[in-house]
C-alpha cells in the first residue's frame, strides 16, 4: 500500500510564506494562516513543501488503511490559493452563495486573492467544516 507523501513536518510556516513573491497574496496567505489558527485553536504546521495545516484527524478506508490529516489547511499555488476544505461542500450551499468569486474542487476553494471573498462567510465556511472532521473522526 502506498504511504501518503504530504506529511507534517517542522519546516517553517513563515519562512515558506515569505518566499511568496506577490506582496499580496503573501499578506492575504498569512491573513488566512492566521483565520484558521483562529478557527482551529492550532499552530500553522507545514504539511509536505507547499501546504500549511491546522490540526489534525485520524481516518481509516474502507480497505483498512489508516492515516492522519489536516483539519483544513490552504496552499498557495500558482494559478489561485486553494483552501483544503476537508468536509467538501454538499452541505454549504447557502454560505457558497454568500462568499464571493472563487470554484471548487472535490475539497478544493480556489480563490484569486482574499479580496474576492467575504472574510466572515469563509470564516463561518472553515468553522463549520473544522466541526465537521472533529465530529466524523470521533
Amino acid at each position: 500500500m502506498a504511504e501518503l507523501k504530504t506529511k507534517k513536518n517542522d519546516a517553517s510556516v513563515e519562512d515558506f510564506l515569505n518566499t511568496i513573491k506577490d506582496e499580496q497574496i503573501r499578506a492575504d496567505c498569512f491573513e488566512i494562516s492566521t483565520l484558521m489558527s483562529q478557527v482551529t485553536k492550532a499552530e500553522p504546521k507545514m504539511w509536505g513543501s507547499s501546504i500549511i495545516g491546522f490540526g489534525q484527524y485520524h481516518y481509516k478506508y474502507a480497505s483498512g488503511r489508516e492515516d492522519d490529516w489536516m483539519l483544513v489547511g490552504f496552499s498557495p499555488r500558482k494559478q489561485n490559493i486553494t483552501l483544503y476544505i476537508m468536509a467538501g461542500f454538499d452541505r454549504y450551499d447557502e454560505l457558497l452563495a454568500k462568499l464571493g468569486k472563487f470554484t471548487t474542487g472535490k475539497s478544493c476553494l480556489y480563490i484569486k486573492k482574499l479580496a474576492d471573498v467575504d472574510k466572515k462567510v469563509l470564516k463561518k465556511l472553515v468553522t463549520e467544516s473544522v466541526k465537521v472532521m472533529k465530529q466524523a473522526s470521533q
